[in-house]
């Protein structure tokens, strides 16, 4: 039996398969890959802060990392934005693209596709751009071959405490052992996305570093506000006692004055007295810290979402139109493009290779939001280019605008019903029979009969085989009384209708309907008609002029 081949990552380390379908990053009890976080947010202090980045720095990022899942489970504002952005690529349809036009290569593309239709890779997807706040993220992949080939049967995200980056350059990845060891990351077993805020370290280029300093300003803010609250929220209590108090009479009315704010009720001798001192600037002071609060917010969502219209725009002002999404739309790319490249070289190149081996082209997933097509553009366009003799199918069309074929005994919009009279009110409209369609008398010209008269070809066969017919005088003269004569009737018999219909109509809706029942091939049959038996008299005349001057 032939041993398979040995394969190599992108960095170049070899794929052991024993351990493909094993957990290897799991959490584990009284180890160092402990569920349990601790909580740095606690006391924040600026100074405390500093310690903690500088540490991260430094290679230690224990703290740093349980500080980023801190603030954003105490900041509502600062959840809700990350939460924002994650969602807005993770809900994008993913497509993937083949190799290349070789069979086989669809073939791969096509397992992919089957692959990443599971109802859980949304989630999934959310919990891989835990990228975004922290810059970097770790997603376990567990393999599974009961279905005779490779398939992850699970994306299992670990948390990034568990992980470490080598110390010689703060950029390889390294996995904690249960003892505490740090390892190369195994081939194949995990998807690494890094998506920075800036550039420089993975552990420097995450938003949460940012946002840790606003976070800490605003609780700083929201602490004082709290304590501006507790005490001019209530008056100020002062109590008076009498001449002759005793120190027990004392302690008595500080204890009760004491005791307001929070029970709001007390006893006091009758000789003594309380006076509540109300402050009259309390609504100004409480506005600063608001304003402040506010602003902070506002930092955060410039740096999150790329703007601030969405979550604190004021009605009117600059930038709270309905132009802005959630996110800016080159940020929600970016985001989406780098989330692709790393689900290609970690998912699909791992995928294939298991299960094909090594290839020279492999699928690339992609994730992008589809362009909107401007439907106004294309009907516009349509209009002009169809006339013109382009050949558009009709299918395609129907599918740009969504539309389905019509059944048979579906209503069709733009058609009369062909079991109601054209209009109601007056079913005996000149020009309009009961079914909605135009008389038969209306295409009936005298000029059918010139055609009898024309030889093969086209051609007269003599002067004297249409001067019969016509009358006695000059045959070219006849003709043209004759087209005289057919397209003033013509003329003025569409006018009488189209009087009639402007004198009956209520509205230019309703004429519009009357005027489509009664000309329903207007273009094609009334125009052309009277254009064409126009033609055919001066061809007529001019072919009969020729005959006699021919002699």
């Amino acid at each position: 039996m032939a041993n398979k081949p040995v394969l190599l990552d992108y960095l170049g380390r070899p794929v052991r398969r024993t351990e493909l379908k094993k957990e290897v990053a799991a959490a584990t009890v009284g180890g160092v890959r402990s569920p349990v976080s601790g909580y740095p947010g606690d006391g924040l202090t600026p100074d405390r802060l500093g310690h903690i980045l500088r540490s991260a720095d430094q290679g230690d990022m224990l703290q740093y990392l349980e500080l980023a899942e801190t603030i954003e489970e105490r900041d509502l504002h600062y959840q809700g934005i990350i939460g924002t952005r994650r969602r807005a690529v993770s809900q994008i349809e993913i497509s993937v693209e083949a190799g290349s036009d070789d069979k086989m290569h669809e073939r791969q593309a096509e397992e992919l596709r089957k692959w990443l239709k599971r109802a859980e890779l949304t989630d999934e997807l959310f919990d891989i751009l835990d990228a975004i706040p922290k810059g970097f993220s770790f997603t376990e992949i567990i393999w599974d071959t009961s279905e005779g080939q490779w398939q992850p049967a699970l994306l299992e995200r670990r948390d990034p405490r568990w992980f470490r980056f080598k110390r010689e350059d703060l950029l390889t990845p390294m996995m904690l052992s249960k003892q505490g060891q740090e390892l190369p990351l195994p081939a194949f077993k995990f998807i690494y996305p890094r998506i920075n805020a800036k550039s420089g370290l993975p552990i420097r280029s995450g938003i949460a570093r940012s946002a840790m300093w606003a976070y800490l300003f605003k609780a700083y803010t929201a602490r004082d506000w709290a304590i501006f609250t507790q005490t001019y929220g209530q008056p100020l209590r002062v109590g008076k006692w009498g001449p002759g108090a005793s120190e027990a009479d004392k302690d008595t009315l500080f204890t009760a004055v004491a005791n307001i704010a929070g029970d709001c009720a007390a006893i006091i001798p009758e000789s003594m007295s309380i006076d509540f001192v109300e402050a009259s600037n309390v609504g100004a002071s409480t506005g600063l810290f608001k304003e402040r609060a506010d602003w902070l917010d506002m930092q955060m969502s410039k740096a999150v979402l790329g703007q601030t219209a969405t979550t604190d725009s004021v009605t009117g002002g600059l930038g709270s139109g309905d132009e802005h999404g959630d996110v800016r739309e080159d940020i929600k790319c970016a985001d989406a493009k780098s989330l692709a490249a790393v689900l290609t070289r970690d998912l699909a190149i791992p995928f294939v290779q298991l299960n094909h081996g090594p290839q020279q082209h492999y699928p690339q997933i992609k994730i992008e939001d589809p362009e909107p097509e401007d439907l106004a553009a294309l009907s516009s366009a349509l209009q002009t280019l169809v006339p013109l003799g382009m050949r558009v199918k009709e299918e395609e069309v129907r599918n740009k605008f969504g539309l389905s074929e019509p059944g048979p005994d579906d209503r069709i919009l733009g058609e009369t019903d062909p079991k109601a009279p054209a209009d109601p009110q007056n079913p005996n409209l000149p020009g309009v029979e009961t079914g909605g369609t135009r008389r038969e008398s209306e295409f009936k010209h005298p000029f059918n009969t010139l055609l009898a008269k024309l030889g093969p070809g086209g051609a007269l066969q003599s002067s004297e085989a249409l001067s019969g017919p016509l009358s006695g005088s000059a045959p070219e003269d006849d003709l043209v009384d004759l087209a005289l004569d057919v397209t003033q009737a013509t003329r003025e018999e569409q006018i009488e209708t189209l009087e009639a219909m402007m004198e009956s109509a209520n509205s230019l809706e309703e004429f519009g309907q009357m005027l489509r029942a009664a000309f329903p091939n207007l273009e094609n049959a009334a125009v052309t008609s009277v254009i064409g038996d126009a033609l055919l008299a001066a061809f007529v005349g001019g072919q009969l002029l020729t005959v006699d001057e021919s002699g």
